[in-house]
């Protein structure tokens, strides 16, 4: 069976117009992917170049696949199974800035070049006073750019209209507005001068984004099959959900220019997507959140499990659709369409996402996912959320051990043990109080978490927590499925 490569496709000599920091699955399942299409259907006409963002790794695969690639989508449309197939022909170069710094640093001269894409970890945005200007290149990202601005604004004479637009996907919040800070810190920590931070400052536009769409990536159990069914090997195989988000803040707009939403892709274009993040991780995670530890305790171990169980399937509905969605201020319509694609994203049969990865420190997942909805609930109607009070009864009953195994605490379910992980000082809360009744731990719980509720209104409070109180009585003496219903 042959490797894919150019041969075996018609791939088009496109000006490069995207450098991108990492040649990871996400960035090759989601970005490349979008620029793909915008590429057949006649709106970007470019090509990508990809630069390892760490000494280690190898482009290998890249090279002998003369970086194409072929991406699965699977999961489920109006019900039932779909698959997608899409070859990849957008990346046109891979580079290694550690063996080839020539080659790399040419880019920043491109005449073409226009975006910067980066997706090097949430501990890749990160200032590093000790980076040095003269490394070839500097071991940091922010290093990395600032420093490829630098030859860019020289090789250009400072020219405004060779500013480059800088879309990381990095997830952390506002992780444009932390990667120009980073930069302009390493400008002033570098003496590049006044005339190049005024550049970076007015001539680039960093841009805020927000990434969604599961990556599964490359089909480690399966890869023999699907190169059958393909027809070709391909080492680069990248596997991932349907579904997909960009949404992108900007001062500025760059819609016109970078034409996705226009190509039909789910991009959004805004000057704030705060209203966007908060659907995600309301809906999204706090549903995963709120159903995840209740469904393990109750014998399911996979979301997939979860969704093909009645009672598990109508709390997580209810939690979305009753106590969610109606406190979330974007069009209902909107919020609809996306409660109805997480469902569907959470019945993925080619997904297996296992509840106990989910459940890794739930405790600040709770409070930043669930927490905010509870206020804003009570705020609206004057009452407590029922399922969101029973999902965290159903957190505190799964962390309820004083059995200590290496960095976690030990659970137990039936004849099995599973594993407690979450910050040293909650799993020693835990230990240590577990034994109380269910009124003395729950009250211990809310004491250890008064910050968070303190910006709730002290009668809610008060109603929620004795919800919470009756709702673990009832897991503890009947168990966790029984006390659900």
């Amino acid at each position: 069976m042959n490797t894919i490569d150019s041969s075996m496709f018609t791939k088009k000599d496109r000006p490069v117009k995207v450098l991108q920091f990492g040649e990871g699955g996400f960035l090759r399942a989601f970005v490349d992917y979008m620029i793909d299409i915008m590429n057949e259907k006649g709106t970007f006409d470019g090509s990508i170049v990809l630069v390892k963002p760490i000494a280690l790794g190898s482009l290998e695969n890249f090279r002998k696949q003369d970086c194409n690639y072929t991406v699965l989508l699977r999961g489920l449309k109006d019900g039932r199974e779909y698959v997608e197939k899409r070859v990849i022909t957008s990346v046109k170069d891979a580079v290694d800035p550690y063996s080839d710094y020539e080659k790399y640093n040419e880019y920043a001269k491109l005449d073409t070049l226009r975006y910067i894409v980066s997706n090097t970890t949430e501990a890749g945005i990160v200032y590093d006073a000790n980076d040095t200007f003269e490394a070839c290149p500097p071991s940091s990202y922010p290093g990395k750019l600032t420093k490829f601005l630098f030859e860019r604004y020289k090789a250009f004479d400072g020219a405004a209209d060779k500013g480059l637009v800088i879309l990381p996907v990095e997830l952390i919040d506002d992780n444009g507005i932390e990667l120009k800070k980073c930069v302009l810190k390493q400008v002033e920590n570098w003496k590049l001068g006044d005339g190049f931070r005024k550049w970076v400052e007015d001539a680039c536009i960093f841009t805020s984004t927000l990434v969604d769409r599961i990556v599964t990536g490359y089909p480690r159990t399966e890869y023999e099959q699907l190169w059958k069914d393909l027809g070709y090997e391909d080492n680069l195989l990248d596997t991932c959900e349907p579904f997909a988000l960009w949404v992108i803040e900007s001062a500025k707009d760059i819609s016109e220019e970078l034409p996705l939403a226009k190509t039909g892709l789910p991009v959004i274009f805004t000057d704030n997507q705060k209203p966007y993040k908060q659907r995600k991780v309301r809906i999204l995670n706090g549903a995963h959140t709120s159903f995840v530890l209740a469904s393990y305790m109750a014998g399911n171990d996979t979301v997939g499990e979860s969704m093909k169980d009645a009672d598990f399937a109508g709390f997580m509905h209810d939690v979305i659709y009753d106590e969610v969605i109606p406190t979330l201020d974007l069009p209902k319509e909107d919020l609809l369409a996306f409660a109805d694609a997480v469902k569907s994203r959470f019945e993925n049969p080619f997904i297996r996402h296992e509840l106990l990865s989910i459940a890794l420190n739930s405790v600040s997942k709770w409070r930043a996912r669930c927490l905010p909805s509870v206020i804003e609930y009570y705020n609206r109607f004057g009452k407590v959320p029922e399922k969101l009070a029973f999902s965290l009864a159903a957190l505190i009953n799964f962390y309820s051990s004083n059995e200590r195994g290496e960095g976690c605490l030990i659970g137990h379910r039936g004849d099995n043990t599973y594993q407690i992980k979450d910050d040293s000082d909650v799993l020693d809360f835990f230990a240590e109080n577990c034994g109380k009744s269910a009124d003395e731990l729950v009250n211990a719980y809310f004491e250890m978490e008064k910050a968070a509720f303190s910006k709730m209104d002290s009668k809610g409070c008060a109603e929620f927590k004795a919800a919470v109180i009756k709702d673990l009585e009832a897991i503890r003496t009947k168990g966790v499925r029984a006390a659900m219903k």
